[in-house]
C-alpha cells in the first residue's frame, strides 16, 4: 500500500546484463509496458590478443545502481518477481560464498580455442546436440583452459559458473543453473535433464561437475525469494521471487514471440545472434551451434547462429583506430551513407574475434582486402559494415540451403541506433524484416518470464504471446540486394582461401601471449 492508502502498482523487474553494461526495466503488470528503464555501464579489459575480461564486482555495483534508479523513476511499485538475462559463456570462478577468485572470462575471449578443438576429438552422444564440438566461448572449454594453464586457481575454485548464475546467487544466496545455458553451453543433456560427467572425464575435467551449480531450473521457473537484506540494498519493497532467466539474446525470443519453427530473431549489437527453432526430428544441421533440445521451449530444438564481432568492430574502428569522438561521428556517417557496398573495391572479413557460425572457427581473424592509399576512413568503415551484414546473410543462406525454413524475421538490438547498419542488414538478407519497436527485447522476455513465474501466464509460450512487442515492416531494395549477393560469393571465397593463413597468424599471437604472460589470469578484486 502507498502512504495515501491507495494500492501500489504491481510490477515485475527485468534485468539485462550485456557486454557494456546493465539495463534494469520495471514493467507494469496491467499494461505489460516499461514504467522505467535505467542503465549503468561497466568496463571490459583486453589484456592480450584474443582475451577479454570483466570484474563481477562491477556487475553488482551497476545492477544495484540501475535497479534503485529504475524503481525510483517508476514510483517504487510492488515488485512481484525479478528475472535476469545475461551474456552467456562469461565464466566466473569463485568460492561457495560467492567470493570471486579471478577476473571473469568474457564470452568473446578466445583463449580456449585449442580446448574447443579438443572437444571435437572425443565421442559422446550429447555432443551431437552442439554439432559435434564446443565453441571456444563456452564454459566447458574455458574450464579446461583454467585447469590446464592455471592449476592453482582451479584447485582453489569451488564454483565455476556463468554470469547469470553469479547474479542469481547474489539475488537469492542459492546456486542454480538455467536449463537454457546448461543445455547450450555446458554439454548438459536437455532431453534426459542430466549432467554428463563421463564427457567431462573424457575432456580431463572430471571434477568440473563438483563445481557447477547442481540444480537446473528452466526459464520461467522459480528460484526463490530475495532475502530482506538484499531487497533493502536494491531498494525493493517486500520479498519478490527470483525467476529463472537465461541467455540475453535467447530471452529476447519471448519478447519477439519467435519461438515457433519458421520464425527467426536477429539481434544486432556488440555481437550478432540469430535464433530459430526446428522440430526435434533427429535431422542434422551443420555450421550452427545446436540444435539444442528443450533449451528454449519444450519439444523443439533451438538453433543458434551468430557473429562474435559486429557492433564491436564498428566501435573499435571509430574510437580506437580513427580516434573520433561523438562530435566527429556524424560527418563520418554522412559520408558512409552515400557509399554503395561495392563502390570502392574493398572486401572485409568480420572475424576479428573468430567466427561463431557458419564456419565455427575461433581461429579465423578479421581482414581488409583490396586496400590502396586512396582509401580513407569512410571506405574502411563501409567495408567493415558490409562484412558484418554479409556475415549475417551468410548464416541465413547457409541454413536455408540445408532446408531450414525462415519465413518471419524480427530484428532488434543496438543496431537500431545505427540506421545505416540497419538498412544494409535488411538489404543483405533480402527478405522483409519486422523491426521491433521495443527498445530491448531481452528486458521484455525477462519480464515475461517473471510474470509466468508468479502464475500470471500458463507457461512461457503463453507469456511470449501475451508480451509480444509491436513491429514495423522493412523491405529490401532489390538492386542493393543484388550487390550484396555478388559480394557474398567473394566473402565466402575469401574466408575459405585465407583460412590457413589466418589460423597461422592467430596461433602465432596466442603463443606470444602465453610466453609473455605465463598463461596466467590476473587476480580479481573480491565482489562487493
Amino acid at each position: 500500500m502507498s502512504d495515501g492508502g491507495q494500492p501500489t502498482k504491481q510490477a515485475v523487474l527485468g534485468l539485462d546484463l550485456g557486454t557494456n553494461g546493465i539495463r534494469a526495466g520495471v514493467f507494469a503488470i496491467d499494461s505489460r509496458r516499461p514504467a522505467a528503464i535505467a542503465e549503468e555501464a561497466y568496463p571490459t579489459s583486453y589484456p592480450a590478443p584474443s582475451r577479454a575480461e570483466q570484474n563481477p564486482a562491477d556487475w553488482w555495483r551497476a545492477l544495484r545502481a540501475a535497479v534503485r534508479r529504475a524503481l525510483a523513476d517508476a514510483g517504487h511499485p510492488d515488485v512481484l518477481a525479478i528475472t535476469a538475462a545475461t551474456f552467456s559463456s562469461t565464466v566466473v570462478v569463485c568460492d561457495r560464498a560467492g567470493g570471486v577468485l579471478a577476473p571473469a572470462i568474457l564470452w568473446m575471449d578466445a583463449r580456449a580455442a585449442e580446448e574447443a578443438r579438443l572437444t571435437g576429438t572425443v565421442e559422446h552422444p550429447v555432443l551431437a546436440d552442439s554439432g559435434g564440438s564446443d565453441a571456444s566461448e563456452w564454459l566447458v572449454p574455458k574450464a579446461m583452459w583454467i585447469a590446464r594453464h592455471e592449476p592453482a586457481l582451479w584447485a582453489r575454485s569451488e564454483v565455476v559458473c556463468e554470469a547469470l548464475d553469479y547474479i542469481n546467487f547474489r539475488l537469492t544466496g542459492v546456486w542454480v543453473g538455467s536449463l537454457m545455458n546448461a543445455t547450450c553451453k555446458w554439454n548438459y543433456d536437455g532431453r534426459a535433464r542430466r549432467f554428463c560427467p563421463d564427457l567431462y572425464a573424457l575432456l580431463g575435467i572430471a571434477d568440473l561437475l563438483d563445481r557447477l551449480p547442481a540444480t537446473i531450473v528452466e526459464p520461467g521457473g522459480v528460484i526463490g525469494p530475495v532475502p530482506d537484506d538484499v531487497a533493502r540494498e536494491l531498494g525493493i519493497r517486500g520479498r519478490p521471487l527470483v525467476v529463472q532467466g537465461g541467455i540475453d539474446a535467447h530471452m529476447g525470443t519471448f519478447g519477439a514471440n519467435t519461438i515457433e519453427p519458421g520464425s527467426m530473431l536477429v539481434i544486432g549489437g556488440t555481437s550478432n545472434v540469430l535464433l530459430t527453432q526446428v522440430p526435434d526430428d533427429g535431422s542434422t544441421i551443420r555450421g550452427v551451434w545446436g540444435p539444442y533440445p528443450n533449451a528454449l521451449t519444450p519439444g523443439l530444438r533451438m538453433i543458434e547462429g551468430g557473429q562474435v564481432s559486429a557492433g564491436s568492430v564498428l566501435k573499435w574502428l571509430t574510437e580506437e583506430v580513427f580516434m573520433l569522438d561523438d562530435a566527429d561521428r556524424p560527418a563520418l556517417m554522412h559520408e558512409v551513407a552515400a557509399m554503395a557496398p561495392d563502390a570502392d573495391g574493398l572486401l572485409a572479413l568480420d572475424f576479428f574475434m573468430g567466427c561463431r557460425t557458419p564456419y565455427r572457427d575461433p581461429r579465423l581473424r578479421g581482414a581488409f582486402l583490396g586496400m590502396t592509399l586512396s582509401h580513407g576512413r569512410a571506405a574502411l568503415y563501409r567495408a567493415a559494415l558490409t562484412a558484418i551484414c554479409l556475415g549475417t546473410a551468410n548464416v541465413i543462406v547457409d541454413l536455408e540451403e540445408q532446408g531450414v525454413p525462415i519465413d518471419r524475421l524480427v530484428l532488434a538490438g543496438g543496431i537500431m541506433r545505427n540506421p545505416i547498419w540497419l538498412r544494409a542488414t535488411v538489404d543483405a538478407i533480402g527478405k522483409p524484416v519486422d523491426v521491433a519497436l521495443a527498445d530491448n527485447l531481452t528486458l521484455v522476455g525477462a519480464a515475461a518470464a517473471a510474470a509466468a513465474g508468479v502464475g500470471l501466464h500458463d507457461g512461457m509460450r503463453s507469456a511470449s504471446a501475451a508480451w509480444r512487442v509491436p513491429v514495423r515492416r522493412m523491405t529490401p531494395d532489390p538492386e542493393q540486394h543484388g550487390r550484396y549477393r555478388r559480394l557474398l560469393a567473394d566473402y565466402r571465397a575469401a574466408a575459405e582461401q585465407l583460412a590457413p593463413l589466418l589460423h597461422a597468424l592467430a596461433d602465432r599471437a596466442d603463443r606470444a601471449t602465453l610466453r609473455a604472460q605465463g598463461g596466467g589470469l590476473r587476480p580479481s578484486t573480491p565482489a562487493a
